[in-house]
């Protein structure tokens, strides 16, 4: 934290442009899966950028309760390119060698971890027991314990809704679900215990979500089928391990992207940054806004995520709509897209936007009470989020209410807010950004 913060409170140490070049953390959507399928694949999966996020660690810790061997290989790995990166290796326990847990699986804040190994311990025949903080056991799971029961699992809710979630897994049967939501972590859980149910799976959205598990199915060997936004694999077919490069988190960038576009003079590069079309909304909203942003696509593996060397620049913006079906490509940029939304010319709408009231806070109302705390005019209509702007800030005092988006969000709009601001509780960015303020400490002290 910055050298006059105070205990549990963050302040920008100065107010400058920011300029520089950083790498953000590997991509917690892309690190959470890496694992999962390491786990249950044969052979050793090598892993480079994993995310340092708690959000990932939970993952990794209820894999190793299950009897997952993970093994961190010490020493940074030096690219042809000269680029450093972490390693680890999953050491694969096959379709079938996860082994039942004396103790409750602990998944923290993680709504990922969670879902996506009920979708795995729905398909192994012995019982598990999944929690988390407060703050998960809060987040609906009626919505993934619904198909996972149609397919044959046993699941018992807490209060017929949440966790903490009780699995009896065992034999299941292929289903074709059609699911009321965009939700990737829903799809995955039902492809993830696709891949020991007989016969099809299949999940049909309403929008496409986010493509991630599509593609690593086939990066570890499966055949997956794809015919507008229905998804489907048969079951029965192994996961042979696979190298994975993790590529910058495009959710993180983000934030980098809107505070060099709203601080008068900055510039900065982002090096290596995820641009999966089904992840980029941010991006393309951006762009429509005006945002002066340069893309140089690097070249990738076969089987890899498409990335981006992105450089942002200060830039005058105007309003834009996102619509319904763009929204899940940008569903956790939201608080930080209001952000640049209160500096453009015009009103910006963020239309279809319910699934913020079920993230780990309710965003809808937590990014509007951040605004507020700025001096910021923003609303709720519906499931839509409206910030008219350009609107001068002022400086306030946030509490994020242990969101972490919330809290890196408020910590670009003090940037350029006209007296000093205070971020409660800092340390909320260890979920999915442990660097998030020393990095930007480190740029505002030059």
């Amino acid at each position: 934290m910055s050298p006059n913060s105070g205990k549990g409170a963050w302040s920008p140490p100065h107010r400058r442009p920011l300029a520089g070049e950083l790498r953000v953390p590997g991509d917690k959507s892309v690190s959470h899966r890496a694992l999962i399928f390491g786990a249950l694949a044969e052979g050793t999966t090598s892993i480079r950028g994993l995310s340092d996020g708690e959000d990932v660690q939970s993952t990794r810790r209820c894999l190793e309760q299950l009897g997952a061997h993970i093994e961190d290989c010490g020493e940074l790995v030096k690219t042809p390119a000269g680029e450093s990166w972490s390693e680890i290796r999953v050491h694969g326990a096959g379709a079938s060698g996860l082994k039942s847990s004396k103790r409750t699986l602990d998944c923290g804040n993680s709504g990922t971890t969670i879902r996506l190994l009920m979708g795995v311990l729905s398909g192994h025949p012995f019982p598990s027991r999944l929690t988390g903080d407060a703050s998960l056991r809060r987040r609906p799971m009626k919505r993934v314990a619904d198909p996972l029961r149609s397919m044959g699992a046993k699941i018992e809710l807490a209060d017929g809704e949440h966790a903490p979630v009780k699995i009896e897994g065992g034999a299941l049967r292929g289903v074709a679900y059609e699911s009321p939501v965009a939700s990737a972590q829903l799809k995955s859980a039902v492809l993830l215990a696709g891949l020991r149910a007989q016969g099809e799976t299949s999940v049909l959205e309403p929008a496409p979500s986010r493509d991630h598990t599509e593609r690593m199915l086939r990066h570890f060997g499966l055949k997956v089928g794809t015919e507008g936004h229905r998804v489907w694999i048969y079951g029965g077919a192994p996961l042979k391990a696979a190298p994975v490069r993790v590529p910058g988190d495009v959710s993180s960038a983000a934030f980098w992207l809107v505070a060099a576009c709203v601080v008068p003079g900055s510039r900065l590069k982002l090096s290596g940054v995820c641009t999966n079309p089904t992840r980029s909304g941010v991006i393309d909203a951006l762009a429509r806004m005006g945002a002066k942003l340069d893309l140089l696509q690097a070249a990738v593996g076969p089987g890899e995520e498409p990335v981006a060397d992105i450089t942002a620049a200060h830039s005058q913006l105007v309003a834009t709509e996102v619509t319904p079906q763009e929204f899940p490509k940008l569903v956790d940029e939201a608080p930080i897209l209001a952000v640049a939304a209160t500096q453009a010319r015009g009103t910006t709408r963020i239309r279809g936007a319910a699934e913020l009231r079920v993230k780990e806070s309710d965003r809808m109302e937590g990014t509007v009470k951040m605004l507020a705390a700025f001096g910021a005019e923003a609303r709720v209509e519906g499931d839509d989020l409206i910030v008219p702007g350009p609107q001068a800030l002022k400086g306030g005092t946030i509490d994020p209410k242990a969101d972490h988006r919330i809290a890196m969000a408020a910590a670009v709009a003090s940037l350029i807010a006209d007296g000093p601001s205070t971020v409660l509780d800092p340390g909320c960015a260890q979920i999915s950004y442990p660097a998030f303020f020393p990095t930007l400490d480190g740029l505002l002290q030059g």
